[in-house]
């Protein structure tokens, strides 16, 4: 992998983690482009992914800093209320990584067909929450918590975006779409962190000179590093500012004609 593919691929990862058009997504369909594959690259991988969480923690310090300020209080208030919310979406999500990773990756190595139709799914999910208008709640409950985990769970397929499932399910659940960017961007830190250590864990096992396959520059990993974190700082603070003024429908279009064409070209490709 050259450093402008790295450029690219790491931008594609910052900006698609937080839009809801599916990072996994957009990279799949850029290393078909490329001819080359990033997400098999467990360093290029664990590199853009750490950077995104940074990205998140930088945009997001001073919601993080008062859930901890109110953690070690001790008692029960609203930032733990918060914090136990996160770990309550966590556990559809661990489920899906303790008990279905193989399965998971089998479907990431199925060809673009299956990213085409995930997208188109997540353009359905984003449209038909545009559309709705559920009763507003105050606060997000553990239930809403856990089913938008599971939506979050769901999201592992690529093609079907993180940020936009989950949003979608919890604006379709009635939930305060000023709340609920920033509730999609927290609750995600712990997964991906998650899974760079099992990733870390992997190199380790297998050595990693034979997880780099020589083909990744250190050069070119600490570009795709600066152009994930950097690209993740723009699209979190930018997709705060869409969801609260509901304009998700544009991201449904985009989806839609994005998978529409990626499903041609994967029959084309055939």
């Amino acid at each position: 992998m050259s450093w402008f593919e790295a450029l690219i691929l790491g931008l594609v990862q910052g900006l698609t983690e937080y839009l809801p058009i599916s990072s996994s997504g957009h990279l799949a369909i850029g290393s078909a482009l490329f001819g080359v594959n990033g997400e098999d690259n467990l360093a290029f991988t664990i590199a853009v992914h750490v950077a995104t969480v940074l990205s998140t923690v930088f945009i997001l310090w001073k919601e993080i800093v008062w859930i901890f300020q109110d953690l070690f209080k001790g008692k029960w208030n609203e930032g733990t209320r918060y914090a136990v919310n996160i770990l309550i979406s966590m556990i559809p999500v661990a489920i899906v990584g303790f008990f279905f990773k193989d399965k998971v990756e089998a479907i990431f190595g199925s060809g673009l067909l299956v990213v085409g139709c995930c997208l188109l799914v997540t353009a359905a999910l984003l449209a038909f929450s545009y559309f709705a208008k559920p009763r507003q709640r105050e606060r997000i409950s553990p239930l809403h918590a856990f089913v938008i985990g599971i939506a979050q769970a769901l999201a592992v397929l690529p093609g079907l975006s993180r940020s936009g499932s989950t949003i979608a399910t919890g604006l379709l659940l009635g939930n305060k779409k000023e709340k609920l960017a920033q509730f999609s961007f927290l609750m995600v830190i712990p997964p991906i962190l998650g899974e760079a250590l099992l990733d870390v864990k992997d190199m380790i096992t297998d050595g990693a000179e034979a997880t780099l396959g020589g083909n990744i520059s250190l050069g070119a990993l600490a570009v795709g590093f600066i152009a994930a974190f950097l690209a993740g700082c723009a699209a979190c603070k930018w997709m705060i500012n869409i969801v609260r003024r509901g304009k998700l429908i544009w991201f449904a279009l985009y989806c839609a004609i994005i998978g529409i064409a990626t499903i041609i070209f994967s029959q084309l490709a055939a």
